[in-house]
């Protein structure tokens, strides 16, 4: 079980998270549970090492922005035992969760699963801080922002758990985003290929190294929300999304279980930035002067449109970058201006990116004329388009990203009907 900052946000939510935790240990369950920072406390923390030094050493950057989890893993295990349960809190390393890579940006390589496993068969209920874990050198090591997913999966694929539960603020995974589209209908259950596609456009609901690692660890997810009520549905009862294989997903279809959709979801995301090179020379070699100096500084490209030669021999050529990210890429691009050969740079951080997912798409074609055709019968233009088997992403108008959203929920007939809804 996983819960989030918002879930363990002060003395009295930790409490209703202990409630739902003791549920599932009265069912007979060996529970693990891994927790967030209270709401707002990493960004707190990572004010101070700011404040410390602006250039801070990410290892200690690391010991200071690890504490957050475990103030609530220590608070969370004081609240089961008030209600009379066993539990106890293990940090990263003490189990240890074995990472590897940079400070701030780790990766789970191994954990050593004996003593946990052996104090969770004893109906104790094991409770670690989410997020971090120990380096090769013995120290403290996190895993970026969201990394508490992660954790969870790992812990879940550690322990061969039946089920990751991540509780959050939201209900499961919905065909959009419900605060644009009220008809968006909440789904049973979406493949991991479905779920990494729409993390990676705009969906927040999960961070999508954790559904990469679950995919890869064969990990069952469930998404629900830890809001409720004590008369509640429990958890085993499945009132939330399933994130499973394509396999399991092909099962609840043939037991009539789950429709087969063309189109699971649409996503949107308005954090893109625009990068237009005008009068690049159009010869071998000049893409990539473009797309080195970036890659080497880190900055992700992912829509590219390389435009019809001009008479001269040049081309323009287009790209998207995450907007965080777009001051710096300009910079990089202007002082390789030289080596490149273009003409200038044009930017444009008002923009957004659409996409349309679904693993219905691999074998049903008309996917995405469909998109092109009602975005075109609105006057919407598309300024970009990248695909993949399961995938359609436009880039269009920041300001019309709600109204393209309700089109192309409507348009893949996934509108809830009035009862539904």
């Amino acid at each position: 079980m996983k819960f989030g900052g918002t879930s363990m946000a002060g003395t009295e939510r930790i409490r209703r998270v202990a409630n739902i935790v003791r549920k599932q240990a009265a069912g007979g369950n060996e529970v693990a549970v891994v927790v967030s920072a209270m709401a707002g406390e990493t960004d707190r923390l990572v004010n101070f090492c700011r404040e410390a030094n602006a250039l801070y050493d990410p290892a200690e950057y690391d010991v200071v922005v690890s504490s957050g989890e475990q103030v609530t893993s220590g608070l969370l295990a004081l609240t089961l035992q008030s209600l009379g349960n066993k539990a106890r809190s293990w940090m990263g390393w003490q189990l240890p969760i074995h990472t590897i890579e940079a400070h701030a940006k780790a990766r789970v390589s191994t954990i050593e699963n004996d003593n946990l496993v052996s104090a969770m068969e004893t109906g104790e209920i094991a409770v670690i801080p989410g997020f971090q874990g120990v380096s090769n050198e013995n120290r403290i090591s996190t895993m970026g922002r969201g990394g508490s997913d992660t954790s969870a999966v790992a812990v879940a694929a550690a322990v061969g758990a039946d089920r990751c539960d991540i509780y959050t603020d939201v209900d499961g995974v919905y065909t959009t985003d419900p605060r644009i589209v009220a008809k968006a209908r909440k789904l049973k259950a979406v493949t991991y290929e479905e779920m990494l596609e729409l993390a990676s456009v705009g969906a927040k609901v999960l961070q999508t190294r954790s559904v990469g690692l679950a995919m890869k660890a064969g990990v069952r997810i469930q998404v629900l929300s830890s809001f409720v009520d004590d008369n509640a549905t429990p958890a085993d009862d499945h009132p939330g999304t399933m994130i499973v294989s394509e396999e399991e997903m092909n099962e609840l279809v043939e037991r009539g279980e789950m429709e087969r959709q063309h189109v699971t979801g649409i996503a949107h995301d308005k954090n893109e930035a625009k990068v237009t090179l005008t009068r690049v020379p159009d010869t071998p070699g000049s893409v990539a002067h473009i797309f080195e100096p970036l890659a080497a500084a880190g900055i992700n490209v992912d829509m590219i449109i390389q435009n019809v030669g001009r008479d001269k021999g040049e081309t323009d050529v287009t790209f998207t970058v995450p907007l965080a990210d777009l001051a710096r890429a300009q910079v990089l691009l202007d002082d390789k201006a030289e080596d490149i050969g273009f003409n200038r740079v044009i930017t444009d951080s008002k923009v957004a990116k659409i996409s349309v997912v679904g693993v219905g798409m691999k074998s049903h074609a008309g996917v995405a004329s469909t998109m092109f055709s009602a975005l075109a019968d609105r006057g919407i233009n598309i300024q970009a388009i990248t695909t993949s088997e399961i995938k359609v992403s436009v880039l269009i108008d920041e300001d019309e990203t709600e109204l393209a959203v309700r089109i192309l929920h409507t348009a893949y007939g996934l509108d809830a009907d009035d009862e539904a809804a």
